[in-house]
Order: structure tokens, then sequence, then C-alpha cells
């Protein structure tokens, strides 16, 4: 089968520059290496796009291919030479006189290029991590290792329940792993951790030779003594009398940001949860709140005087309410 035309390839003119050559290359290494790319031709349009590379990003092969195609000068002097049915050989640098073909060029079993990964050979075409050291690969070809970074520390720390529902700003002393001695730290805490958040601190983690890495912060929560949570919502239990249940009335009733008064509807029943409505903890993002529910607790008085009996006696008598009348038994 004849072979296509190595600037269509690439999808360039035949008068771009090396950048447009390269940056042309990349695009298709990025899409079509077997390291990303498992469909059933990919390899094939990969190796297709790299003998393209090959040839046009040096200049002495692309002038060869320009004036001769893909045949080339037969026996062409220290160039490339026609090699039968397999097309050209090209001469590695690095090793004169040694001729590399296709399948010592993608490293049989290896995969890829030079069984280079995708990160390692887009690192040698100038596109890896910066800060890079270059090591030699077969043949000449220099790939660029990316450096790494240091390890990623974690530190644990223990907050008031109200300290996670409103975030905090502490100061820690921690070791400096790779830094010598301790380091002091101001980390803002962000509203709304919970138990075992991870907050992420970039670039104070350990130190190694593409930087520092990240540490992170793992949160544990106090008991609050009345308020408890349940995702962005809180609650809160708020005891009232029996009185205050059949009649009625108005209670002052902890938030987070504060005392507010709630209203008790008469005839509110034990258990009852009243919905605060915006008084709950920030989303993330601070565009919206939870909520806060009030649980209501009817506490009758642990003791009661002579003339409290007389009453509550001739109210049962008066009101003949059965409360059991709809349980689900009778």
């Amino acid at each position: 089968m004849a072979k296509r035309d190595y600037y269509d390839v690439l999808g360039v003119k035949p008068d771009v520059g090396a950048d447009q050559i390269k940056a042309a290359y990349r695009r298709l290494a990025r899409k079509y290496h077997p390291d990303v790319n498992k469909a059933a031709d990919a390899t094939a349009k990969f190796r297709e796009a790299t003998a393209a590379y090959e040839v046009l990003s040096d200049p002495r092969k692309r002038q060869m291919y320009d004036r001769f195609g893909h045949e080339g000068p037969a026996g062409g002097p220290g160039g490339a030479g026609r090699a039968g049915p397999g097309g050209w050989t090209y001469r590695w640098t690095g090793q004169p006189g040694a001729g590399v073909g296709f399948e010592e060029l993608f490293g049989a079993g290896k995969g890829g290029f030079m069984g280079m990964s995708l990160e390692e050979l887009l690192a040698a075409l100038g596109g890896g991590r910066r800060g890079a050291k270059g090591g030699a690969r077969p043949g000449g070809f220099r790939a660029e290792a990316p450096e790494m970074a240091g390890q990623d520390l974690e530190s644990e720390v223990t907050l008031d329940f109200l300290q996670a529902v409103r975030g905090t700003t502490l100061s820690l002393r921690l070791g400096a792993p790779g830094q010598g001695g301790q380091e002091t730290l101001n980390v803002r805490i962000p509203p709304g951790v919970k138990e075992g958040s991870r907050v992420r601190v970039c670039g104070k983690g350990a130190s190694g030779p593409g930087g520092r890495g990240d540490l992170y912060i793992i949160t544990h929560i106090r008991p609050h003594p009345y308020f408890t949570r349940q995702d962005d919502d809180i609650y809160v239990e708020v005891p009232i009398s029996i009185a205050e249940a059949a009649l009625g009335t108005k209670v002052d009733v902890p938030t987070i940001d504060g005392l507010t008064t709630v209203t008790i509807p008469p005839g509110t029943g034990g258990s009852r949860r009243l919905r605060l409505r915006g008084k709950g903890l920030s989303s993330p993002n601070g565009k919206s709140r939870g909520d806060q529910y009030v649980v209501v607790r009817i506490v009758p008085p642990p003791q009661l005087s002579s003339r409290g009996r007389e009453l509550l006696e001739e109210f049962q008598r008066t009101e003949r309410f059965d409360p059991r009348e709809d349980a689900p038994w009778r």
C-alpha cells in the first residue's frame, strides 16, 4: 500500500516551519500514543505520524524527502537510502553508520516510541515539565525525565465544633523535612470542614529535586454541648413545659450566629422539628446555607404542688383528650 504524504499525515502544508511541524506531531502523539489510546488503529496512526515527524523535523532528511519523496535517492551517501519493502532506513544520531529500522525505533514489546511513555515523549519534544533533567535514550535520543517533587505530608489537628463550622486560622509549628528545624505556618481552615476532612496547603511538604510537596491538614472535631450536625444542617434540642406545648409560646434558641427567638405553636408535640431556614452551615462556595432544626422536647415538672395536681386533674376531666386514640395498635 502506498505511503501517505508526510505533510498530509501531520496535517500541515509543505512550506511550514519546524515549530509548526513539531506542534502538529505533538498533537497527534497525544491523540494516538498507545499509552492513552487503545483503539485498534491508534498504534498504526501513531507510528505513521512518528515516521513523518522523524523525516520532516530533520532539515537534511526533509530536503531529501521534498526532492525525492518516499523512495529517496537510491543508496544516497550518509542519508536515507532505499531499504526494500520496509521503506527508508534512517541513520540515528549518536551511532554513526548504524541504521535503525521500525522494529528498533518502536522497541518491540515495549510500546510507544523507543519504549517511552507519552509524558517522556512530549518532554523530549520540549513539552515536558519545567526543570526536567535529561537522560540519553538508546541511539542518542535524549528524553527529558520530569523531576519529582518532594513527598506530601500530613498533620492532624483537633477543632472546636464552631471553629469547624465557621472556619478559622491556625498557627501550626511543624517539622520541615529537608528544610532543617521547624516551620511555623498560618493555615486557613475553610468553613464547614468535617471529621476527617483534608485541607491542602500547597508547597509545604517535604523537599525534592522538583520542589516541595504539599501538606494535608486532617481535621478532627470536638463534640458540642448542644449542637449536632448532619451535612450542612444544624440540630439543637429545646425543652419546653407541658403548658408551653399546649398553649404555645416564644423561646430564645441558640444558633451558630447567636440567639434568635422562635415561636412554638399551640399544641406542639414532643420531638416536633421547627425549621430555621438558612441558619445552618455555609456551602463551600458561600452561595447557600443549610438550615437549623429546633427539636422540641416536652419536660413535665419533676414535682407537683397540691394545687398544681388539682389543676391538672381538672384539666384532664375537662378536655377529655386521648393521645392514643389513633395509635396503630388500637
